[in-house]
């Protein structure tokens, strides 16, 4: 079995843990989660990107414990994709080798904006149940999505940070139970939970939100901003495969029809997972791998 090791390093101001498996002189492939939720969430992809070729790694998304809160708060989610690309520089060196990059959630958000980069060195681009701005746009607005969107509304609200960390996080146990009808998370939440229990960390994952729809924590930085631009305006211009749960809670599997039409034509489509929710690649994990790996195969080197 690979070995799955963990570690700490600096990029973009924020000091990252990670869990890792696979010979560091390999491609990098990193691994991107969202929320609520953690590194330990790829716990069965790491070792199969890492029997493929690539050396895996899976930050903690800054803010997460155990990687460092940002002395600056900002969250939006061109931020977090520069994280990404200076977590490739740092991991790398920046030496132009080939990689691919995978989001989950808050990770897919950061995904769309990294690959829009100017030193973008991504091959292949996977993301998981957020599918890119413009196509979450149609469907947004429909009262089922609003109806399953109202936790983003209420992160607005300082409550937020009373309600959410009562009875030991009780909160987040109910979103992963509406999010993923049926899955038994007891093998997520210990980790998910130490991620967030501290008070600062919670605000930071809240921060998240608060950034893309209060517009509170947002970076000035022109690169930054010319980044948010082109994530949320334009399609990922490198092959890209979409995933979404059949079952998923939090959005909606019909807005993944329209995904098709906001990704690159050539090399790229979108795979509706049956049986799964919104943590899908925890769900179905044999089904999910198979699809990352046929996707992103072996590395170039």
């Amino acid at each position: 079995m690979t070995a799955v090791t963990e570690g700490t390093i600096q990029a973009n101001g924020v000091t990252f843990a990670y869990r890792a498996a696979g010979d560091e002189a390999a491609p990098l492939a990193l691994l991107l989660h969202g929320f609520p939720d953690s590194a330990h969430t790829w716990r069965h992809l790491l070792p199969l990107l890492a029997g493929a070729g690539y050396r895996a790694v899976a930050p903690w998304l800054r803010g997460y414990a155990p990687s460092t809160v940002p002395s600056e708060p900002c969250y939006q989610s061109a931020v977090i994709g520069l994280d990404a690309v200076r977590l490739y520089q740092a991991l790398t060196g920046g030496d132009g080798r080939d990689a691919v990059l995978v989001g989950h959630d808050w990770g897919a958000f950061a995904g769309y904006a990294a690959v829009q980069h100017a030193e973008a060195p991504w091959r292949r681009l996977v993301t998981m149940a957020l599918p890119p701005m413009a196509a979450l746009a149609q469907g947004f607005l429909s009262y089922d999505q609003l109806r399953r969107s109202w936790y983003m509304f209420f992160f607005q609200h300082p409550l937020a940070e009373v309600a959410v960390p009562a009875d030991d996080l009780a909160f987040i146990e109910r979103l992963w139970a509406d999010w993923s009808p049926g899955y038994d998370a007891a093998e997520d939440l210990p980790a998910v939970k130490d991620a967030l229990r501290a008070p600062e960390n919670l605000a930071a994952a809240l921060g998240y939100y608060r950034a893309a729809i209060g517009a509170t924590g947002l970076s000035d930085d022109p690169e930054v901003v010319a980044l948010q631009a082109a994530a949320d305006g334009g399609s990922p211009p490198i092959p890209t495969l979409y995933l979404h749960g059949a079952d998923d809670g939090c959005i909606g599997a019909d807005l993944a029809a329209a995904v098709a039409e906001f990704l690159p034509t050539e090399g790229s489509h979108a795979e509706v997972v049956p049986g799964a929710g919104h943590f899908l690649h925890v769900e179905r994990p044999d089904e999910v791998g198979r699809l990352v790996l046929d996707f992103v195969g072996e590395p170039q080197r």
